[in-house]
């Protein structure tokens, strides 16, 4: 079959219209040397179940020390974090992520959305998992963040823990390890948004973030985290016949929640994130390849969704199947690919903010023109939209059907001339395998149509012409009224009093800006039941006769 090539970028994005706002997001509008990367910021400490030795029996020690150390607030002791010392047995890891942004100094936009990159790799390590890829600096992720910031953009190529067995005997295993490993990953990226929250929620926020447009786009495996964080929110969901050891028995997950932690990854014995008053909320969801764990996740009012899936991917399906393991080979888990999950977040109206964009530009119009269309036995679904699908060749022996064209490495890197698991070829020879061409040429191709048809999308559906609706914390005094809070923090009731004139009126917010509660009272002293609101920060507006005041509240 001819190969499909990506549209180059450049071309002009006719029949959509958007304002100044919306045009920064749409085209690059800084260069290159207007970009600033600050690179391994920490943004929080866990165990490490790649270093870790579970089978010590150091091991209760080690827990009790480590969630006695967190809950104290003291620093964890530096032999928790060296995998050499064997004085330990459990160890832990500090979670990093490179930022990419434009100059403070030269852009003056202060509500930025924030683009949180998590980069492919089958949950191993560059090398361990038979590839030159699988780390936050990788080229491609690299430059899909220098792209975003280019746009105008914040762009976060964000750590996460890794660690499984590929190799473990049965599929049962390899289920399980897989399974658990995603998960400790989709805690990873809430604790690292909760993290970004609470600094902007601070009224820091060092960043110019605005704190309700955090898209989260993933590569490869992080393309099944960015799904899974789109869509895991009930507990029940982790108790699917899938996730079951016997699928007769529906009280029992491989995913144990008391050991690693609940949906958010607080709590568990081997989890030591804290909540910190803010949520991990995110506004709109993007995979390169990957896949979703399962369709029942997915539900009305989901954020919307965009897609980049090659039509033939041997290792995640198109529309639905087993999800392959490159490392072995080895089947894992039954998953739905974005041909599937895209037409049911299309028939629940999660994609209407852009469902209708005109056609005219070539990345709309491309799409559209496969969708209903059959290739080699593989359908496209008709009125796909939110899908791009990209149509490779189809391999022949050797070489395998790609999965991943946007990828590029170094090919004289020390990982990739390293030997793999097959004798007589390197990594980057195993790697090239199902990538042939494999080049910074062809990448950049591939994400040149990455670029222009997503970002249409995100603008439509985050309202980049809006006002970003994030609240900051910052106490202001809009009145000359003085006006009391006690206590602070609070457990039940929060009283507020002005000794100068009456409030009218009061609103509470979350640090996101979403208005939770409003209520006339007319009088110098209000009180706040609690009600039923989480432990966090919150805002509440006091308005007067002569203006307002915001003053931020804490329960316990």
């Amino acid at each position: 079959m001819k190969p499909t090539l990506p549209i180059a970028l450049g071309v002009v994005l006719m029949g959509y219209s958007s304002g100044a706002h919306a045009q920064r997001y749409l085209t690059e509008v800084f260069t290159d040397a207007q970009i600033t990367v600050t690179e391994d910021i920490i943004y929080g400490t866990n165990i490490d179940f790649l270093t870790s030795n579970f089978g010590s029996p150091l091991v209760p020690q080690d827990v009790q020390t480590l969630q006695t150390a967190v809950t104290l607030g003291n620093p964890i002791p530096p032999a928790y974090f060296d995998p050499a010392d064997g004085s330990t047995g459990v160890k832990v890891t500090n979670l990093r992520f490179d930022l990419y942004q434009p100059d403070q100094a030269l852009d003056t936009e202060t509500n930025r959305p924030l683009v949180i990159y998590l980069h492919t790799g089958n949950a191993l390590p560059p090398g361990i998992n038979q590839s030159p890829t699988g780390q936050r600096k990788d080229l491609t992720a690299v430059e899909i963040c220098r792209r975003m910031a280019k746009r105008g953009y914040v762009a976060a190529s964000v750590s996460y823990r890794l660690g499984w067995n590929p190799a473990a005997g049965t599929e049962e295993e390899r289920r399980a390890q897989l399974l658990n490993a995603i998960y400790r990953a989709v805690h990873d990226t809430r604790h690292f948004v909760r993290t970004v929250k609470q600094t902007v929620g601070q009224g820091e926020n060092p960043y110019a973030l605005c704190g309700d447009r955090f898209i989260v786009l993933g590569e490869g495996t992080g393309g099944y985290l960015a799904l899974a964080n789109a869509t895991l929110d009930r507990p029940e969901e982790l108790f699917i016949e899938k996730f079951r050891p016997d699928p007769f028995d529906a009280t029992v997950s491989y995913v144990d929640t008391l050991t690693v932690g609940n949906l958010a990854g607080l709590g568990g014995t081997l989890s030591l994130y804290r909540p910190n008053g803010f949520d991990y909320e995110t506004q709109f969801c993007v995979n390169l390849g990957g896949a979703l764990a399962d369709t029942s996740w997915l539900e009305p009012g989901d954020v919307p969704m965009v897609s980049f899936h090659t039509v033939f991917d041997p290792f995640a399906p198109f529309t639905e199947g087993i999800v392959i393991v490159p490392t072995t080979q080895g089947p894992v888990v039954p998953v739905h690919g974005s041909n599937l999950f895209i037409q049911l977040a299309n028939d629940y109206g999660n994609n209407d903010s852009f469902a209708n964009l005109p056609g005219g530009d070539p990345f709309t119009d491309k799409a559209r023109s496969m969708y209903g269309q059959t290739y080699d036995g593989v359908t496209v679904f008709a009125d796909n939209e939110g899908l791009f699908p990209m149509l490779r060749p189809r391999g022949t022996p050797p070489f395998q059907d790609e999965a991943s064209p946007w990828q590029f490495w170094d090919p004289t890197s020390t990982i990739a001339t390293s030997p793999s698991s097959v004798p007589g070829l390197t990594i980057h020879e195993l790697s090239s395998l199902s990538n042939p061409d494999m080049s910074p040429a062809k990448a950049n191709a591939y994400i040149d149509t990455i670029m222009g048809y997503l970002n249409p999308r995100i603008v439509a559906a985050l309202n980049m012409d809006g006002a970003c609706t994030y609240v900051s914390v910052n106490e202001n005094e809009a009145t000359s009224h003085q006006v009391d809070v006690y206590p602070n923090p609070a457990n039940d009731q929060v009283y507020f009093v002005s000794a100068s004139a009456a409030i009218r009126h009061y609103e509470l917010f979350d640090v996101n800006g979403r208005l939770l509660r409003t209520a006339t009272v007319n009088s110098d002293r209000v009180i706040m039941d609690r009600q039923g609101l989480q432990s966090g920060v919150y805002l509440v507006k006091l308005f007067f006769a002569d203006g307002d005041a915001v003053r931020r509240v804490v329960l316990d």
